[in-house]
This record gives C-alpha cells, sequence and structure tokens, in this order.
C-alpha cells in the first residue's frame, strides 16, 4: 500500500487470514476498509501539498485520438474500458467490461454454495436469504453496470418471470439480489436440478 498506515493493515490482513491469496469471500469488506485507510491518508497527503492550488488543472491534447484502452482496479474488481473517436474527438463508440461481470462466475459459485448450505428442503426465510445474501453483496454487483441496460428481468431456467428490477430509486429488494436468491432457491426445488456455475440468470 502508498501510505504507512493502510500498509500496517494490509501486513495484519494477511497475517490474520493465513497469507497470500486470501480466498474468504467476505474478507472483500476488511480489504475494502483498508483501501478506506489508504483514501484517508492520501486525502491528508493531498490537501497539505502546494500544488493543489495550481492553476494547471487541465492538460490541452496536441493529438486527436483514434481509439483507446483503459483498465483500473475499482472497488468492486477490475474495470475496462474502451473507446473510439471520431476526426473531431467525439466519442464514437464506448464499452465498459466492469467488476460484475468478470466477478460474475465467482458471485455464482458463491451464491449456490451458500444456498446449498443453508437451505433444506426448499423451505426459505427472510433471515435465511439474508444470510444467503451476505454471499451475493460481498461483491456489491452492479447489474445496469454490468449490461448497460436497466429494468432487467430474472428469470429460472424454467422460464418463469421470477423479479423484475425498476431504475426507480424506490423500487424493493429485488433490485439487488433477492430475485437472484428466490430464483436460484426456485431451481434447487425444482426437477431441473440447481443452477450450473457461471450459467446467466438474466435476460
Amino acid at each position: 500500500m502508498a501510505t504507512p498506515k493502510a500498509q500496517a493493515a494490509y501486513e495484519e490482513f494477511f497475517k490474520v487470514l493465513g497469507g497470500k491469496p486470501v480466498h474468504h469471500t467476505l474478507a472483500n469488506h476488511w480489504a475494502r476498509v483498508i483501501e478506506m485507510i489508504q483514501a484517508a491518508e492520501r486525502i491528508e497527503q493531498l490537501i497539505n501539498d502546494p500544488e493543489i492550488t495550481s492553476q494547471d488543472v487541465r492538460r490541452i491534447p496536441t493529438a486527436v485520438p483514434s481509439e483507446g484502452m483503459g483498465v483500473v482496479e475499482a472497488p468492486r474488481g477490475t474495470l475496462f474500458h474502451h473507446y473510439k473517436t471520431d476526426a473531431r474527438g467525439m466519442i464514437t463508440m464506448a464499452n465498459m467490461i466492469v467488476a460484475t461481470g468478470n466477478n460474475a462466475a465467482r458471485i455464482a459459485m458463491s451464491v449456490e454454495k451458500a444456498a446449498k448450505g443453508l437451505i433444506k428442503g426448499g423451505h426459505v426465510t427472510e433471515g435465511l436469504l439474508n444470510k444467503v445474501e451476505m454471499a451475493f453483496r460481498a461483491y456489491d454487483p452492479c447489474l445496469g453496470c454490468a449490461t448497460h441496460s436497466l429494468p432487467v428481468t430474472l428469470r429460472s431456467r424454467s422460464a418463469s418471470t421470477i423479479a423484475t428490477t425498476s431504475s426507480s430509486s424506490s423500487s424493493s429488494r429485488n433490485d439487488r439480489g433477492i430475485g437472484f436468491l428466490a430464483c436460484l432457491a426456485e431451481t434447487m426445488q425444482s426437477d431441473v436440478g440447481p443452477p450450473l456455475v457461471g450459467e446467466p440468470f438474466f435476460q
């Protein structure tokens, strides 16, 4: 890590969890705390940097780019972005492969494992769903980011509609995973068997 307190927290993280790599899904939350520590330390450095009030705040391009790609480690995971421009430098194509897309297979694996360990005989309670959702929410998925599309309809493999998301801020918990879990629970009870790892649930 780039700052001292964050580095100390980083070292403690690996010491407690048995070294590298850490495969504990819920350790994502701890890792984000370490990143927050670094961010706080970096903010303090920046606000005390004389250059913070510099008038040189914009780099004027000297050429018109035609295509560019970038990769950044975002809070949810790796973000790839790809752009094309016309002769005026206006963006004509933009595509992003975001962390939720990269994490999709692992999200499915984590939720499947949690659900199989907790759901018995098809009996699903709100409290039990909360426990299963811990595996889902640890990745903080954003389906709108991953698919570039809202709303989303969730379907089981039997093609029955489980839930439909909404782009409204007042929408229900289906927006953030409960429909996914209900879909998983429904398929586990049906005669088609459990979902395949990495199988898409969203259409």
